[in-house]
């Protein structure tokens, strides 16, 4: 392979993507627009849940009751109802996740030293949803009940009883548990492997049907040379769009970045070589524009947003399903963002990850150079 050829070639391609502003757009514009739409889109934060209340007793201590779930940030009251109806109505259209219904006795039993019990309807269709809001009601309420005890104590004469046991949680690595610090490191994942496969999965398939490969072939290049050549320019695209990638998280959604920069890039660099290597290959066996993207769309869109633990868990998935996830690169670059941003991880702890990329790449890129042959079918 020789140096010169090679980068003849990817002058050649460059100059087709300045003169096709479409190549450009996808490779620039897109992949920002998918960055700021899923970043404001997706966000497994639940705050201000929509509340509506029957208080039935409407006294002193259940307006308290009722006030504790008010002020807090976790929910935000929608509605006052006055029956089961009203309640069902508000849930079935929406305008409520949860709705508390206080006894008319809730007054009576807590100055009679007794337990009230106050009933949370939910909507279950959101099973996610409703699991967070039902822990987030379980603890406004058990905050509550312990300020009755205490002020029980007080007006026997007593002093608070401390817990058997005292749990102190400190989180590392996202110490306020915002969702967008774990999602943000991922969805780079996912849009540099959507959007690299998407663009070099039409270079070679271009050439075919411009009718412009019959050029290539007549020269002396090997097919090495065409197929470095026809990476490099992708490859500095990727290198942009990875930039902009780490600016936008930092500057625009705040995403905090604690590991080695030299490392994170020098990392994204093994990743991109396997997701642009994976497209041209894909170019060179189906020979076609529109089934290249389609397919490139399926075997990299799909993956990595679903087996790469960017959304979902891995470990709750079934036992098959996990081990077939070993084989999405997306997974691995997944685990490396996410060590590198939030954890300040090494190579010690990602060199299992790392060397999945490095070997995908090696495989696929030569597959490739081997599937490539300079000849008319």
């Amino acid at each position: 392979m020789k140096l010169r050829r090679t980068l003849a070639v990817a002058h050649k391609e460059t100059l087709h993507l300045l003169r096709d502003p479409r190549s450009l757009i996808m490779g620039l514009a897109i992949p920002m627009l998918m960055l700021f739409l899923f970043g404001y889109a997706l966000n497994l934060d639940i705050e201000k849940v929509q509340l509506a209340v029957w208080d039935r007793s409407d006294t002193v201590a259940s307006r308290d009751f009722v006030a504790s779930f008010a002020s807090s940030r976790y929910f935000q009251l929608v509605e006052r109802a006055s029956s089961y109806g009203e309640i069902e109505r508000a849930i079935d259209s929406r305008r409520a996740i949860i709705a508390l219904v206080v006894p008319e006795g809730f007054s009576r039993t807590l100055e009679g030293r007794g337990r009230a019990d106050v009933q949370a309807i939910l909507d279950g269709s959101d099973a996610n949803t409703a699991t967070l809001v039902l822990a987030y009601a379980e603890a406004v309420a058990r905050t509550f009940s312990t300020e009755i005890m205490v002020q029980r104590l007080h007006r026997a004469g007593r002093s608070p009883t401390p817990p058997p046991v005292d749990l102190r949680p400190r989180v590392w690595f996202n110490t306020d548990l915002v969702s967008r610090y774990y999602i943000f490191p991922g969805l780079i994942a996912v849009i540099m492997m959507v959007i690299a496969a998407l663009l070099t999965s039409l270079t070679v398939a271009r050439e075919w049907e411009t009718g412009t490969m019959e050029q290539l072939i007549a020269t002396p290049l090997t097919g090495g040379e065409i197929v470095a050549g026809k990476l490099l320019p992708y490859f500095m695209i990727g290198i942009i769009d990875l930039v902009l990638c780490v600016l936008v998280g930092y500057f625009a959604f705040g995403v905090p970045f604690r590991g080695n920069l030299v490392l994170l890039f020098a990392l994204s660099l093994v990743f991109l070589v396997g997701a642009l290597a994976l497209g041209i290959l894909i170019s060179i066996l189906v020979k076609s524009q529109l089934l290249a993207s389609q397919f490139a769309l399926v075997t990299t869109m799909l993956p990595a947003f679903l087996l790469s633990g960017f959304m979902f868990p891995i470990d709750n998935m079934p036992q098959v399903i996990q081990i077939a996830t070993n084989v999405v690169t997306a997974r691995h670059f997944v685990h490396i963002l996410r060590g590198i941003y939030l954890k300040d991880a090494g190579m010690g702890e990602l060199a299992p990850q790392v060397l999945v990329l490095a070997l995908f790449g090696v495989a696929v890129l030569t597959l490739a150079v081997k599937k490539f042959r300079k000849k008319i079918d």
